[in-house]
């Protein structure tokens, strides 16, 4: 079997967020049939176990395994990191693919805003825990499952959590303006340690994601957009291809950098959000990259 790096695909361990359905459970899917073992990253612990069965059927690798996290919740991040440590002993890809949206202004246990602790904040403590497993599985990735909506937003620092004003469309593409920004920081912060990061938007995809907060006339306009199996192309190829193996801090659109929106290329809003993010995230500024 092809190889990235020195490690055969079999041997390879790759985490997926958000795996119980749509583009997740689809980039699960395409990674267990290259044969290395893939943990489904779930917050229900039903719909995961029927994701994991589903994936184990149809892409008859046994290595699928599921382990519940709530990314809502900074403590149930931390414990699934600790429990993933523990369990093993190399990462070579993390997909922080878990999204949420909400027409209205919803809080998590931690008093963040929902939209902006899942979709993002999340995937940005979930990266600094497993960093260290991720630097000494080198060469591995990171992959932040973003989106087109980041086009338009901005980062409203003075109300970064919506307090004063909340519109949940704007709410989610500032999320994922951030997963952007984050991915671009990060890479910096990692160049020369074997970590790529980079940014993916997967397309118009039907999946589930608002599927309860949107209008009939977009619920009847879903039908059209294009399947979670097209969505996961361009993810699986972010962790599998080596043709991107030396790619960092892109922006990718059907297996192609493209660039994201001005916004997403200011260094000085990147390297700003990343300090708000490690205060918000309860990270020491001293253990992180610099």
């Amino acid at each position: 079997m092809a190889a990235i790096g020195t490690t055969p695909l079999e041997d390879r361990v790759w985490l997926v967020t958000g795996a119980s359905s749509g583009i997740g459970k689809a980039t699960a899917l395409g990674l267990a049939r290259l044969g290395g073992t893939v943990v489904l990253a779930c917050r229900d612990a039903t719909r995961g176990e029927a994701a994991q069965h589903e994936i184990v059927r149809d892409s008859k690798n046994p290595k699928v395994t599921l382990m519940i996290v709530d990314l809502a919740s900074q403590a149930s991040i931390v414990s699934f990191a600790e429990e993933f440590t523990q369990d093993y002993r190399r990462l070579d890809a993390l997909v922080n693919n878990a999204g949420v949206f909400t027409r209205e202004r919803m809080t998590t246990p931690d008093g963040l805003e929902l939209q902006f602790a899942v979709n993002y904040l999340g995937g940005f403590l979930l990266s600094h825990l497993l960093l260290d497993l991720l630097l000494a599985s080198t060469p591995s990735r990171i992959v932040n499952v973003s989106s087109s909506a980041h086009k338009g937003a901005t980062i409203n620092f003075d109300d970064l959590q919506g307090e004063r004003k909340y519109a949940g469309y704007k709410a989610y593409s500032q999320s994922k303006l951030a997963q952007i920004l984050f991915t671009v920081e990060y890479a910096r912060r990692l160049a020369g340690t074997g970590v790529t990061v980079n940014a993916v938007h997967p397309g118009v995809i039907k999946t589930n994601l608002a599927s309860d907060e949107t209008p009939k006339i977009f619920r009847f306009v879903r039908m059209f957009f294009k399947s979670p199996a097209k969505g996961a192309e361009t993810p699986i190829f972010l962790v599998a291809s080596p043709t991107v193996a030396n790619l960092s801090g892109q922006y990718f659109v059907q297996r192609h950098v493209k660039a994201p929106s001005p916004q997403a290329q200011d260094p000085a809003v990147a390297r700003r959000l990343y300090d708000v993010s490690v205060k918000l995230a309860g990270l020491e500024s001293g253990g992180t990259p610099s």
